[in-house]
Formats: structure tokens, C-alpha cells, sequence
């Protein structure tokens, strides 16, 4: 017997095609039929209705349940974020247009025929040491599962808290959040008014043939040594890294050399930025690189 869980999911899929109501006074009498409809007449006509959306029923009927049929087999963790997180849908400019479920905002046949745009966040967490702390993303990850990537990549939600424009507190609430539910990191240990925002990127990354991002991404930034405890449902791995052991995984991401793949926001900011802001992070100069007004679309 499926599984409340899975009828649930099911339900939400499954079409409803209206039937049509047919009455005999509609119908003219099989005499007045032209010869030309002669060979359709064979069946009556209330039965070919019927039959025509039964058709359809069955058509839609095989589509839905094979899309239900892939999500039944997604992580039920990752399935329950998929459906109950409300994303901040945003235009170009980064103005609020409404929101929508993480479902809907990754699938690519919604990204391309509606356009829709998420607001995000990249997390970039230094030690005293100067090194990045990557994380590589779990194996039950909708999107790029196993991709290596910079600290913590997600959304803030359409909620109260993460919804604050001024000075990006909405978003810096949200990474204060997810990096607790993504590495353990407590919040005390990552204090929301030590996120520097450095800037904004706007990117689109398809993953697979069914999922996908399109991201408008607040880039924060901090240095703190922080207590670390990654949640296996989201986290496969971390490491802390600095900028001569990240050249080398550049090196062999793009040589294809041990498997190592890296998520497609974390090379756009590693190719345009990161390296050049590295020494803003030693040197304790962040606040001079930081640049809110501008949208860098990224591609």
C-alpha cells in the first residue's frame, strides 16, 4: 500500500480532465450524418467523447505518474524541503514579484518558459588562517549532488525574517540558518552582522535534464573559526582549503581527474572574484571590495 507521504505526492500530480456532459437532444438524427462521417458514425458519437478523454486521461495520467514516479525515488528529506520551502521569486533588478516551492523554482521547463528567478546566497567562511572551508554537496541533492562548492549555497524563504532588505539582513538571516542545518554550525559561532555582502551575481546552470538553477546570488563573506558538524542529508565532505590547494582543484575539476566536480555559481565567482578578494580577506579590507549596487550577470 503507497504511503500517505507517497499519496500525497500523487494527488498533487494527478491530472483532473472534465468530462463533458452530453445529451441526446444535442445530437442530430443518424439520418441527417453526411455520407463523409459516415465511418465515425460507426461508434455513437457520446462514445467516441468518451473515448476521446479517456485518451487523454491516460496520456496525462502516464506523464504525471512517471514524473511521480522519479520524485517518489528522491531522498524524503530532500523531498520534503522540495515542496514545503517557499523561494523569494525576484525580477533582474532584484525587486520581490512573489514566491513559488523549491520544486517549481528548479525545474528547467519552469526556469524556461516562465522565467522564474530565485533570490540565494553563497556563504565564503575563512578560518584565522585564511582558508576556505568547501563543502561537497550529499549524494541525495536534487541539484549537482556531489559537486564540490564554496561553504553553504542556499535561499532565504519567503518568510518575515528573510524578507529584510536593508543592509541584506533577510539573506544573512538565511545563511546564519542554513549553515546550523547544513554543517552544525552554531549561530553564535557565525554572529549575522559578521556577513559582509561583497556583491550580487545573476547566473542560469541547467543540472540534469530536469533540474536546474536561475539565481540571483548575494555573495557573504566572513572570517571566523567556527565548530563544524555536516548533516549527512546535505553535506557528503569538508575541507578547509587555501588558495594554492584551490588552484589544484581547479586543475583537476578541469582536467576530470578523481571525479572532482565543482558547482557551476562556485566557478563563476572563483573565475571572476575570489582570488582577487583573497587578499581583502588577509588583509582585512572586505568592506573596500564590496559592491551592492551592481547585478553581475554571469555566464
Amino acid at each position: 500500500m503507497a504511503s500517505p507521504a507517497a499519496f500525497k505526492t500523487w494527488r498533487m500530480f494527478s491530472p483532473v480532465v472534465a468530462r463533458p456532459l452530453i445529451y441526446a437532444s444535442n445530437f442530430p438524427p443518424s439520418s441527417s450524418l453526411s455520407s463523409s462521417s459516415s465511418s465515425l458514425s460507426a461508434k455513437p458519437l457520446y462514445l467516441r467523447f468518451a473515448s476521446s478523454a479517456l485518451s487523454v486521461r491516460r496520456a496525462a495520467s502516464t506523464t504525471a505518474m512517471g514524473d511521480v514516479v522519479a520524485d517518489a525515488n528522491m531522498d524524503a528529506v530532500q523531498r520534503r524541503l522540495m515542496f514545503e520551502d517557499e523561494c523569494i521569486l525576484v525580477d533582474e533588478n532584484d525587486n520581490v514579484v512573489g514566491h513559488d516551492t523549491k520544486y517549481n523554482c528548479h525545474l528547467m521547463e519552469k526556469i524556461e518558459s516562465e522565467n522564474l528567478l530565485h533570490r540565494a546566497f553563497s556563504v565564503f567562511l575563512f578560518n584565522s588562517k585564511y582558508e576556505l572551508l568547501l563543502q561537497q554537496r550529499s549524494a541525495t541533492k536534487v541539484t549537482f549532488p556531489l559537486v564540490w562548492t564554496n561553504t553553504c549555497c542556499s535561499h532565504p524563504l519567503h518568510r518575515e525574517s528573510e524578507l529584510i532588505e536593508e543592509n541584506a539582513l533577510g539573506v544573512r538571516n538565511a545563511a546564519q540558518r542554513k549553515l546550523l542545518d547544513e554543517l552544525g554550525i552554531p549561530a553564535e559561532d557565525v554572529p549575522v552582522d559578521q556577513f559582509i555582502p561583497l556583491g550580487r551575481i545573476l547566473y542560469k546552470a541547467p543540472s540534469d535534464g530536469k533540474w536546474g538553477e536561475h539565481e540571483l546570488d548575494y555573495l557573504l563573506f566572513m572570517v571566523r573559526d567556527v565548530r563544524v558538524r555536516p548533516n549527512p542529508d546535505e553535506v557528503a565532505n569538508v575541507k578547509h582549503v587555501n588558495r594554492e590547494e584551490l588552484r589544484e582543484i581547479l586543475r583537476k575539476a578541469d582536467a576530470g581527474e578523481d571525479g572532482i566536480k565543482l558547482s557551476p555559481w562556485f566557478r563563476l565567482v572563483v573565475d571572476n572574484f575570489l582570488f582577487k578578494w583573497w587578499d581583502n580577506v588577509e588583509d582585512g579590507s572586505l568592506m573596500d571590495v564590496a559592491d551592492m549596487k551592481t547585478i553581475h550577470k554571469l555566464t
